[in-house]
């Protein structure tokens, strides 16, 4: 299917002269997978892929895309659930070529390009037995994933991603350059802890670094029927845990791993996960008291940060459709009710039913930044993935059950990176709206015609 806007030939040859990196539009080979995004949901068809290799492409891309009147969507390295990264009949500049990292173990810092996944930087980063909070798979890209706060199992001792945000290069909505850290251009480096992809193109991160010499996790599987004495548990050790543990609940189907028996295989259980920046004695001590509970399937051990950010990645191509609430505790009450929905996850598909222990150095971080959930204690992340199109109502509908549920322990605000599009209420409350009433003012400043509108949007104050 042809594009509905016609891009006039001149300045798409143009594009192709001033980019380094390739340009694709339907028809060309490599249009159809450029234009696939993580969520199976999604299918859009933009007019233009600007697949940049480099700051100055991303730059060119941007002021095509003005002059020619294109909206413009932006694609970092990772995942998109809501599918913004993607536009029917836009520009969309890809990042995904722009993927080096540079670690600087003598600075305690790492440079990340905007289009590197989680991947990319914990690779890089291991030979030298150093590490930042990352998400809680290998897919997700860094640049979104920080930009819009950043949740991972090391959180809890090294705070948040945004937390670990030292500088940032961006490209503006004018194909400026624009550099911004604590002491140049400050409001917008406020800005970027939490505000997402709003103010510009970002090109490149620079993040904080810390000492991991270990890492550790015990994950445990359990039949349903164990699971509300399980979860009350995990709470009781979760709630006394070190800052060097992270963790959560997950209530799936049983993987088709080869830790999996056969005969378990597909089956409905619950699993407990602890992991810890430090050795493996240290988090089977704290997981004691659930091993004493028998689990069906038992994995305790050092594991590289790396292989472990590895473990749970969900595959590509699945329909997606992700909520979270944060809580402000986690009582009996919400654990039954956590577990009865659990036990109704929608079958046979990938669907994961997900608690996070939360606290240590979030809790304690900066509270300055517009991230208003870092205070809560715990997060529900309903995380429905599945194949066939027929099943989207009743997915959608557990999610949305699972929100309903959590709704008496909510602090009414949430982490935007967990979810789709959802309403101009949630982004605010992703925000706080003090916050956001500042964050449209910067928003004003760097784009005040709203052109990265492809996103969780802060609308420029007037």
């Amino acid at each position: 299917m042809a594009p509905r806007i016609s891009v006039p030939q001149a300045a798409l040859a143009g594009l192709r002269e001033d980019l380094a990196g390739a340009v694709l539009v339907p028809g060309d080979p490599g249009y159809e997978e450029a234009r696939t995004v993580h969520n199976g949901m999604i299918d859009r068809r933009p007019a233009v892929i600007a697949q940049c290799a480099n700051q100055e492409d991303v730059s060119n891309a941007i002021v095509f895309g003005r002059e020619t009147g294109l909206p413009i969507a932006v694609r970092g390295g990772g995942h998109s659930v809501a599918g913004t990264s993607v536009v029917d009949d836009g520009l969309v500049v890809d990042l995904r070529r722009m993927h080096a990292v540079v670690a600087d173990p003598e600075h305690m810092t790492v440079r990340v390009e905007g289009g590197a996944t989680m991947s990319h930087l914990d690779r890089a980063c291991q030979p030298f037995r150093l590490a930042t909070t990352g998400g809680r798979v290998s897919t997700t890209g860094v640049g979104g994933f920080t930009l819009g706060g950043g949740s991972g199992w090391l959180e809890r001792k090294f705070g948040l991603a945004c937390d670990n945000l030292v500088a940032a290069e961006l490209i503006t909505a004018e194909g400026k350059h624009v550099h911004t850290d604590a002491e140049t251009n400050p409001e917008l480096f406020w800005a970027l802890h939490g505000g997402g992809g709003n103010f510009g193109v970002a090109t490149s991160l620079t993040l904080r670094l810390h000492e991991l010499p270990a890492m550790s996790m015990a994950m445990l599987f359990f039949l349903p029927e164990q699971a509300p004495q399980v979860v009350r548990l995990f709470r009781d050790l979760a709630e006394s845990a070190p800052d060097e543990v992270g963790g959560g609940v997950i209530y799936l189907p049983a993987p088709p791993e080869p830790f999996v028996p056969e005969h378990l295989v597909g089956e409905l259980l619950c699993a407990t996960m602890f992991t810890c920046a430090g050795p493996v004695a240290e988090v089977r001590g704290l997981a004691e008291p659930l091993l004493a509970l028998k689990p069906v399937i038992e994995m305790v051990a050092d594991v590289a940060y790396a292989d472990l950010q590895c473990m749970i990645d969900d595959p590509p191509g699945l329909r997606n459709y992700w909520s979270a609430e944060y809580l402000t505790g986690f009582p009996d009450e919400a654990v039954d009710l956590f577990c009865a929905r659990g036990e109704r996850i929608p079958m046979p598909t990938a669907t994961q039913h997900v608690l996070f222990m939360m606290g240590g150095a979030v809790a304690s971080g900066p509270a300055e930044y517009p991230v208003p959930w870092r205070s809560a204690p715990w997060v529900v992340h309903p995380f429905a993935t599945w194949v066939d199109p027929a099943d989207d109502e009743r997915a959608v509908r557990w999610v949305r059950d699972v929100r309903a549920d959590a709704r008496p322990w909510s602090t009414g605000a949430v982490y935007l990176n967990f979810i789709g599009s959802e309403g101009e209420e949630r982004v605010v409350a992703g925000f706080g709206a003090e916050n956001y009433r500042r964050l449209a003012a910067v928003k004003a400043a760097y784009d005040p015609d709203n052109v990265f509108r492809f996103n969780h949007n802060i609308a420029p104050a007037a």
